[in-house]
């Protein structure tokens, strides 16, 4: 329903030059600022119901106008709504990037990810003008960097559960990125960054028009392009780099964490792990030596300090996109609307990510590369004839995911009126995803394992295969990984390939709605909203370096190092998906009963409530519901409640998504081994929708004793049941789950041991397989408050804005069958995605205005320490990683220049230069460099200057 909804934001938040989040439920009137007043003759839709405007809402509305998001933040929109302390653990170009399909990236894994609650990006529902975007991952996700930016408006966050205005995913809440629809004139920017180490520099511009056309028609488009060259190198950056989480967290060997942490099992010349001459390495080209070690920790492979090596992973991935909007309307008569919008956007990351790594390869006692005198230590046959070794080749080319993501949305639809109380809509959204993902210097198994054996023919050195099977392997090339940078670039351009993954979504939506006031109560008019909808969304996907074992043919060539149960194609492997789909139908009534109105104990008492029929051809059908009221007190002070019955429904991903596998180096728990076995992920056709249970209180204080003063506190609680949950059977706690009950836990399904059991712990029964996959056994609960306050008034007669944002949220709950309950409030990492969860996230915005057309703003962040695990069995010692704030500055100067207005900014994000501090997961033991290091929300960049203007005709 369209409502017109004047004076949307607060005294003084079109000056609060940052992500000045507003309750729209909270505007005053008479204090409009300019902002406020260009958009008090507009019609809005309201994100939190169909029916009633924002300040009737019993639901804490956010809005944020993308004037002031930019001001904060002068990147992406995305990246200052993450800002927010709603938001947790956002993931974006700095979250970790890793070069396959999992651990969130559903095909990119910098994807741009909103997360509130840090209930997981998958309960966030995002919209774009009011509907559904197609996901642009294959996990279920909008990359929100897809939606075009240059002619938004503003950005609302519902932050309470609303799937019965909305339908599935919003459990946590919405966000919706609404467009400025009647944009007239030209505008444009343009911006260049760079951080204060020289590195990350980024610019953008982009432009945009829109004009009437007639007395009924308008029109407008807008381009914008972005080029951000990313950080490549962790070690850029070595405040935190190799950070890792050390031990087992058991008693005897509490987590905690460190700094200078060593793989001992590899070096950057090689290293000897068996045999004669185990332990010894090559620091020079051919040449052993004795390796000095550092301090052990409880991983036999792992050393603080001392000989061995570590990873080098991009700290912030590049990112280049051309964004594009248009949107026509036309008014048929008085009574009907037309319009049809589209956008596209056109995105890439790229990033690098761990170097070729030859983790405890076999490798003959007479190798042609060993020198002579290094071959007569080893036995020449028999059992001592082969011995295993150890190297990060790190002069070879890191892996280098280049993921190219285009998105195209259309949306066209009639809006009519009938009578003067009722309005209908009716529209078609047709929405694409397509993520193109290259692989570059992916590895082949099976090549590497054929150069790695060679020998000596005729004087010269080739590879064993070449002599044995010559149409095996044509074209093989030996390589020499005796010694740091041995290894010549023929032999590097043999094992290292380029492969592809590409994955399509599209989503068709058709809906129609009808609202009205059918009749009135004595306290006003009751209105009604009647609308439906029909959505199908279908996924397919391709990939050239398939994730299948090679099989016995493949490595039947082959001497050493392949397995045929076991050894994959290629390092990295993407999964073929067949096409899948599911279609969803649904039904929803919403209304808004005025109750009281003008009485001794309420102003007014509005009670509002929403019902969906839900039906998915894949998982069944479903209700939902929410109920509210929005109590007036007296002017002043307003009360609010909502309670909600929500859903999500398990993705595609989730119910078929192929088998995908990859090869892990990990700790046994059972057997204390570290080593190395095939970590699949599989699909779960029998899950069911997850049902959340919201219920948010809150209140609305403006004194009139304080004029521009604002404060408000919102309680929330959130439980979600039937959760589905992707249980990892290589993490420790679902480990130590399984071993715990002799075997008969459903932990113990995903692993394949040697002897077939979970109690033997002799190295014979060593790990041969690991799974992950979805199940609907867990449930999650969390509650706390938001807390806002704002004050806009005049300093020395010059004005001035103050607003504080606050969230406490002391627990985060993970119950699983079987498990110790995992509590996320206060923890760094978590299993399945999780991120970092501080109890207490505040923002606090100043700006004030010295002179005419200039502004100075400050932004300050600030979160609360946070500790190393959420599972309560084990163990840390040494202090946790500490609070964490930065301050942000913006300096802006408007003046009109030949009829235009134009504004000059200069911004400094983290003022003070602090660093992260480091944190990591406690499951990074072996990921030194490459994982983590820094808790996600905080900023591994530092000090980022962006200077720029913007100018409007």
């Amino acid at each position: 329903m369209r409502i017109r909804f004047t004076h949307l934001l607060l005294a003084g938040a079109s000056i609060v030059a940052t992500t000045s989040p507003v309750f729209a439920q909270t505007a005053q009137d008479g204090d409009a600022s300019p902002a406020a007043a260009d958009a008090e003759a507009s019609d809005i839709i309201v994100t939190g119901s169909r029916v009633i405007s924002g300040d009737n809402s019993p639901t804490p509305l956010t809005v944020i106008s993308t004037q002031d998001l930019l001001t904060s933040i002068p990147s992406t929109i995305s990246d200052a709504v993450n800002q927010l302390p709603v938001f947790s653990a956002p993931r974006g170009q700095v979250s970790n990037p890793n070069t396959g399909i999992g651990a969130g990236g559903g095909g990119n894994a910098v994807a741009n990810q909103l997360n509130l609650r840090n209930l997981l990006s998958q309960r966030t529902l995002v919209l774009f003008d009011g509907h559904r975007v197609a996901p642009t991952t294959s996990t279920g996700i909008v990359d929100v960097d897809t939606v075009p930016q240059f002619l938004l408006k503003r950005v609302e966050v519902v932050t309470g559960g609303v799937s019965a205005v909305y339908g599935s995913d919003a459990i946590a809440g919405v966000v919706n990125f609404i467009t400025d629809k009647d944009f007239n004139g030209i505008k444009a920017s343009a911006q260049y960054g760079i951080s204060d180490r020289g590195d990350g520099k980024a610019w953008s511009g982009g432009v945009a028009y829109g004009t009437k056309l007639g007395d009924r028609g308008h029109i407008e488009f807008s381009y914008e392009y972005r080029d951000d060259e990313g950080i490549d190198r962790r070690s850029s950056r070595p405040e935190f780099w190799r950070w890792t989480v050390q031990n087992n967290g058991s008693a005897a060997a509490p987590f905690f964490l460190t700094g200078d942490a060593v793989r001992t099992d590899l070096s950057f010349g090689g290293v000897i792990r068996s045999g004669l001459l185990n332990g010894q390495e090559f620091k020079a080209p051919g040449v052993l030596s004795p390796r000095t070690l550092g301090t052990a920790t409880s991983s036999p492979t792992i050393r603080i300090g001392g000989d061995g090596a570590y990873f080098d992973g991009s700290l912030k991935a590049a990112q280049r996109s051309h964004q594009l909007f248009g949107r026509f309307d036309y008014e048929f008569g008085d009574a009907i609307d037309f319009y049809v919008e589209g956008a596209a956007n056109f995105k890439r990351n790229a990033f690098w990510g761990q170097g070729l790594t030859l983790a405890n390869v076999t490798l003959s006692s007479r190798n042609a590369f060993l020198p002579t005198a290094i071959q007569s230590q080893l036995p020449a046959a028999g059992a001592g004839s082969t011995f295993t070794f150890g190297k990060i080749i790190d002069t070879a080319p890191r892996i280098r995911p280049v993921i190219d993501s285009t998105q195209v949305f259309l949306n066209a639809g009639l809006d009519g009126d009938f009578g003067d109380s009722w309005k209908w809509s009716l529209g078609y959204v047709h929405s694409t995803s397509k993520i193109d993902n290259t692989e570059f210097n992916n590895v082949n198994n099976l090549k590497l394992s054929a150069a790695l054996d060679a020998v000596t023919s005729n004087g010269q050195v080739v590879c064993n295969v070449t002599l044995t099977n010559p149409t095996a392997f044509p074209g093989c090339v030996p390589i020499n990984v005796f010694g740091r940078g041995t290894e010549s670039a023929a032999a590097l351009s043999y094992i290292l390939e380029t492969t592809h993954f590409v994955a399509r979504t599209k989503q068709d939506d058709v809906y129609a709605s009808i609202t009205g006031s059918p009749f009135a109560t004595g306290a006003g008019d009751v209105k009604v909203a009647l609308s439906g909808e029909w959505r199908h969304q279908s996924y397919r996907s391709f990939s050239d370096a398939e994730t299948v074992a090679v099989g016995a043919a493949a490595c039947a060539p082959l001497r050493f190092n392949c397995n045929p149960a076991v050894t994959q194609g290629w390092f990295q492997t993407f999964p073929n998906r067949t096409p899948i789909s599911q279609s969803v139908t649904e039904a929803a009534l919403e209304v808004n009963v005025p109750l009281v109105k003008g009485s001794s104990f309420a102003e007014s008492l509005d009670f509002i409530g929403a019902a969906r029929w839900t039906h998915y051809n894949t998982t069944g059908t479903y209700w939902t519901w929410k109920l509210g009221l929005d109590w007036q007190l007296f002017d002043g002070l307003r009360f609010r409640g909502t309670k909600s019955r929500d859903i999500r429904a398990p993705t595609l991903d989730d119910l078929f998504a192929a088998t995908s596998c990859f090869p892990a180096n990990t700790t046994d728990l059972l057997t204390g081994l570290n080593s190395t076995a095939i970590d699949c992920t599989v699909a779960n056709p029998n899950l069911t929708s997850e049902i959340g249970d919201t219920v948010t209180v809150g209140m609305v204080i403006k004194p009139r004793a304080l004029p521009g003063f604002s404060v408000s506190l919102d309680y929330y609680n959130i439980k979600i049941s039937n959760a589905i949950t992707t249980v990892v059977g290589t993490n420790q706690t679902i480990q130590a789950g399984c071993y715990a009950s002799g075997g008969t836990s459903i932990y113990c399904a995903l692993q394949d041991r040697a002897l077939g059991n979970f109690t033997n712990t002799t190295a014979a029964n060593q790990v041969t397989g690991w799974r992950r996959s979805p199940y609907n056994i867990a449930k999650v609960t969390t509650a706390g408050f938001d807390f806002e306050m704002n004050y806009a008034t005049k300093l020395a007669g010059r004005p001035f804005a103050l607003r504080t944002l606050v969230t406490y949220q002391p627990h985060v709950r993970f119950f699983q069958d079987g498990l110790p309950v995992l509590d996320m409030g206060g923890i760094a990492f978590g299993q399945n995605g999780t991120q970092a969860n501080p109890k207490w996230r505040v923002a606090a915005f100043l700006n004030f205005s010295p002179f005419d057309n200039f502004s100075v703003t400050l932004v300050e962040r600030w979160r609360s320490k946070l500790g190393i695990t959420a599972d309560p069995t084990q163990f840390t010692t040494g202090p946790a990683t500490p609070s964490d704030a930065t301050t942000n500055l913006n300096l802006a100067y408007t003046l009109p220049i030949g009829g235009a207005e134009t504004q000059f900014f200069f911004n400094v994000q983290n003022l003070f230069n602090r660093i992260a501090p480091p944190a990591n997961f406690a499951g990074s033991q072996n990921n030194i460099g490459l994982f983590g290091g820094f808790p996600i929300g905080d900023d591994p960049v530092g000090r980022f200057f962006t200077f720029g203007a913007r100018v409007k005709f």
